[in-house]
């Protein structure tokens, strides 16, 4: 099992909900609206605490558990639905899960 989590752009999200339907047996997504800033090539310094603040912008992150068999397609159709070229596109990453327990049954 694997968490596959991503940070993409808010008008991307329509369009990769669409693409999901596609996969068989897609697990599900919870989706949350975030703020983030990309990395910097040097140290930005503000003149004030306003223009510090507002260097953030919208951004979706979802939150996919996955067998690891649809790892791949689930990546995949991510990148080819949410991917423009441009800087501020977005990230994926997977990571391993350990354990999982549903909640509507009984822990083991």
């Amino acid at each position: 099992m694997k968490e596959i989590k991503a940070v993409i752009q808010p008008n991307r999200l329509t369009r990769l909900r669409d693409a999901f339907r596609e996969v068989p047996n897609f697990p599900g997504m919870t989706v949350t609206r975030v703020m983030g800033c990309r990395q910097h090539a040097g140290i930005e310094r503000h003149d004030r605490i306003k223009d510090e603040l507002t260097d953030f912008t919208d951004k979706i992150k979802l939150e996919i558990l996955a067998e690891d068999h649809l790892v791949d397609e689930i990546v995949r159709v991510i990148y080819s639905a949410t991917h423009t070229g441009q800087a501020g596109d977005g990230l994926v990453w997977v990571t391993d899960v350990t354990k999982l327990q549903r909640l509507c049954h009984p822990a083991e």
